[in-house]
């Protein structure tokens, strides 16, 4: 399967990990549209998408906008699912209205979008974890809880959706603006001590994840498959 001419769908293309597979994917001839709940990032990643890009603000919190949406939009060859906005923290020091926006944002997300859209038979709905399923962080429970369930997820969608084929890819530190949050001193301390530990001796950058959210779309072989490119964080 290739993406030529493709109708392609990245939500949370607007920046990170979803921007780099937007880019990704126009570059291999796919018609792709970026959704995010921010126009101002919206217009920005236009520019880097070019002239094919299209962009819709869509906050896949909302169930009844996502339904709206895919009930107007047709039909898609792939749907990427990257956008969250999820808050870490210790299991007593993480809010439960913190704990619970979290899921929403990136679980029922994810379901929403997977209860509404229109894939065509053999297409793709990917969706995007992280290595804390498979290796928990004591500061970061809930994120872990939460990638582990967007895994379950998807193994039954693979099944419940066929044949559309779903698959899900879990990075672990990637240069995105994730890490803006922490100034520039605190944030190249992170990614040295994370490529002090990975096997890999790096962290990750977004196109390295667009890579393998790009050879899961169009791999007709593959589905309910979880890919982890984390550098062999999950190992350590």
């Amino acid at each position: 399967m290739t993406f030529t001419d493709s109708r392609t769908l990245v939500i949370g293309g607007s920046s990170g990990i979803g921007l780099a597979t937007a880019v990704a994917a126009a570059r291999a001839g796919a018609i792709v549209t970026i959704a995010s709940r921010q126009a101002a990032k919206l217009d920005s990643a236009l520019r880097e998408l070019g002239p094919s890009g299209s962009a819709v603000q869509l906050d896949i919190r909302d169930a009844a906008a996502v339904e709206n949406y895919f009930g107007e939009c047709g039909e898609w060859d792939h749907v990427v699912v990257s956008a969250s906005e999820t808050k870490s923290g210790s299991i007593h020091g993480l809010s439960l209205g913190d704990a619970r926006a979290a899921m929403e944002s990136k679980f029922w997300g994810a379901y929403h979008v997977a209860r509404a859209c229109r894939i065509r038979p053999g297409g793709s709905l990917t969706l995007v974890s992280g290595v804390f399923s498979q290796r928990p962080n004591k500061e970061a429970v809930l994120q872990g809880a939460i990638n582990a369930a967007l895994e379950g997820l998807a193994r039954g969608l693979a099944l419940s959706l066929a044949p559309v084929r779903v698959n899900v890819v879990s990075p672990s530190v990637t240069r995105t603006p994730l890490w803006d949050k922490l100034d520039e001193t605190h944030r190249e301390i992170k990614y040295t001590e994370a490529s002090m530990r990975f096997p890999a001796g790096r962290v990750g950058q977004p196109e390295d994840i667009a890579a393998a959210i790009l050879y899961v779309a169009a791999n007709p072989y593959s589905t309910g498959a979880t890919i982890l490119v984390d550098g062999g964080d999950a190992l350590v």
